[in-house]
């Protein structure tokens, strides 16, 4: 069982804007299945930031709420960003190895972006490269809604080459950049469900096609 247990993937997860890691976990541990989940080492982060306005899931969720870092309302200047990379960084040589990521949202945006800057030597310079990405409900700086950060100038310069499994809503107002970030990946496997903005249950096609990406980077741990 020991043996087992350490070939989990060890995946560190990131919320989505103005929640929290507790939230993301209830969400994924009520509406995946079991069998998804036995497979995983999630761990949940708090992002550094506690929520800097009403939250979304108010009413829903218990706060407190959290969230990565800031922008302007058209997402043109960011602030705090630099001190995320190094609290997430911080986190991951504290608390490591983690393998991977799975990014919800302002998460899942995030998420995308780290392997190219890890590439780049302008973050996670002090942890193991980064293996592979779930990204559910993301979005790609630098696309037609969010600009980029300049830590992230060149994150997409070239094609991001680690593993990826993509979670697309029908539904999603984040459909679009979800949609184009998926071009920025090398071989992306992409899950397409009809819902929203939202972590989605699974139906049984879904299951196989995550199951066989659990598959593929079991070898990569």
């Amino acid at each position: 069982m020991e043996n087992e247990t350490h070939k989990k993937p060890r995946i560190l997860c990131l919320h989505g804007f103005r929640t929290s890691g507790e939230i993301l976990r209830n969400l994924i541990q009520k509406r995946w299945p079991e069998t998804l989940l036995r497979k995983l080492d999630l761990v949940f982060l708090d992002a550094p930031y506690p929520a800097r306005g009403e939250s979304d899931v108010e009413g829903l969720f218990d706060p407190p709420y959290y969230e990565w870092f800031q922008a302007n309302q058209r997402f043109t200047e960011y602030t705090n960003f630099e001190e995320c990379l190094a609290y997430i960084e911080d986190y991951m040589v504290k608390n490591g190895p983690f393998d991977g990521f799975l990014g919800f949202s302002q998460g899942a945006i995030l998420t995308a972006a780290l392997p190219g800057m890890q590439n780049e030597g302008v973050a996670l310079t002090k942890v193991p490269k980064i293996k592979y990405l779930i990204i559910i409900s993301g979005d790609k700086f630098g696309g037609a809604k969010f600009g980029m950060p300049k830590l992230a100038a060149n994150a997409f310069s070239s094609p991001v080459q680690c593993p990826s499994l993509h979670f697309i809503g029908e539904m999603d107002f984040l459909k679009p950049g979800g949609t184009v970030l998926v071009e920025s990946f090398v071989d992306p496997v992409v899950v397409h469900h009809p819902k929203g903005h939202t972590i989605p249950r699974l139906d049984e096609k879904q299951v196989e096609i995550v199951l066989r990406f659990i598959g593929k980077i079991q070898n990569l741990t």
